[in-house]
């Protein structure tokens, strides 16, 4: 098959996110203003929350939330292991301890019982301050249990929904679950802002103080150069804002184009050996496609699996190293292999196809070829 050039993924742009960029550079207001505040407010009411606050990222939303949980020296905070590394991070932004709990390995998010077991045993301990769960690969945590067992234990939850929205369960969309959640738009997510992010929460006291600690801890008053508090350069510029107004605006749209690719990516893997799409949302739910990802059999060097599909123009990424086995983690907190078995299992047999809402079914075609052809010159050299 003639070689190609198939990028991991590619954001999906169109004249009216142009047409609101060229508005915004003629206006000359670059920071804050109406654009903003009506990406905020659209944002918030397509997810039925009172306050929407821009951020210049998701990890920027997060760290915030932590701030607005009261998380400090010492706390204890509950999360996974797999997820980008911006999740555990924030916890350690405010010297709060990581308290990780292993995935469930069909659904790869947070296993809800044994995260349910962590908070009744922590809480009475009396350093559990928040629960994080992560939407991991736009797939929700099956939240019920763990939002009961917070709520008992007066304990905050924040959902990181970066690579979540327009996710769902039982008619609930990923972020609308916990206290406060954040939500992420690199250039790979459903919809981009460039750089950027949310944050999203129903409390008016969160809300205010997310509003200050974005701007250097901006007085409440709003007053010029008046900080009542330790704040950050955490806010969203204008051109950002206009992108994002334009993307909310698209978002089922958007959300819907992924599925499709993700779909045929489906039925064209499925008469291949060796390697295995992730299974589908449960009944009630719905997924929102932020990577396709597959999990290879016991025995593909993943490695030597990424160097042929690269010898034929197709980028791939493994996602995610375990969080517990970064250098920096361990030696920190002293992880070390095995302590989180269903982590790592993913951690090295997850790889990541090229993936984007205007993928070309011929493109997605060559992608599964490439595969097909690899796996099997893998296979043969093994054997």
């Amino acid at each position: 098959m003639a070689a190609r050039s198939i990028p991991l993924s590619s954001p999906d742009i169109t004249s009216e996110e142009r047409r609101l960029v060229d508005e915004v550079l003629s206006s000359g207001q670059l920071s804050f203003g109406p654009v903003l505040e009506a990406f905020e407010n659209e944002f918030a009411a397509k997810f039925g929350a009172r306050h929407a606050v821009a951020m210049s990222s998701g990890t920027a939303a997060l760290h915030v939330a932590m701030i607005a949980a009261g998380v400090s020296d010492g706390d204890v905070v509950i999360t996974t292991p797999f997820s980008f590394v911006a999740s555990a991070n924030s916890i350690l932004f405010e010297r709060g301890i990581p308290h990780f709990v292993d995935i469930d390995p069909v659904t790869l998010t947070m296993d809800p019982a044994a995260t349910v077991h962590a908070i009744e045993t922590l809480a009475p301990q009396g350093r559990l301050r928040a629960v994080l769960p992560v939407h991991i690969f736009g797939r929700t945590v099956e939240m019920d249990g763990i939002l009961a067992a917070a709520r008992r234990n007066g304990v905050a939850v924040i959902e990181d929904a970066c690579e979540a929205i327009g996710a769902s369960a039982d008619g609930v969309f990923a972020g609308r679950w916990g206290d406060a959640s954040a939500f992420g738009f690199y250039p790979n997510k459903q919809m981009t802002t460039g750089e950027g992010g949310m944050l999203i929460t129903d409390r008016d006291d969160w809300a205010r103080l997310a509003r200050s600690l974005r701007n250097q801890g901006r007085s409440d008053s709003g007053s010029w150069l008046a900080h009542d508090r330790l704040g950050f350069n955490y806010r969203m510029g204008t051109i950002s804002a206009a992108i994002g107004l334009a993307q909310i605006r698209r978002l089922d749209e958007l959300v819907q184009k992924r599925e499709a690719v993700a779909l045929r990516y489906n039925e064209l893997l499925a008469g291949i050996d060796g390697v295995s799409p992730l299974p589908p949302a449960r009944a009630g739910s719905r997924l929102s496609w932020f990577v396709y990802m597959v999990r290879l059999d016991e025995g593909i060097d993943r490695e030597q699996l990424q160097a042929a599909l690269a010898a034929s123009g197709v980028a791939s990424r493994p996602y995610f190293p375990a969080i517990h086995l970064q250098p920096f983690y361990r030696e920190r907190f002293g992880f070390a292999p095995g302590m989180f078995p269903h982590t790592e299992a993913a951690s090295t047999s997850l790889l990541a196809l090229p993936f984007h809402g205007n993928l070309a079914a011929d493109d997605i075609g060559y992608v599964c070829e490439a595969i097909a052809v690899a796996i099997r010159d893998v296979l043969a050299q093994r054997s």
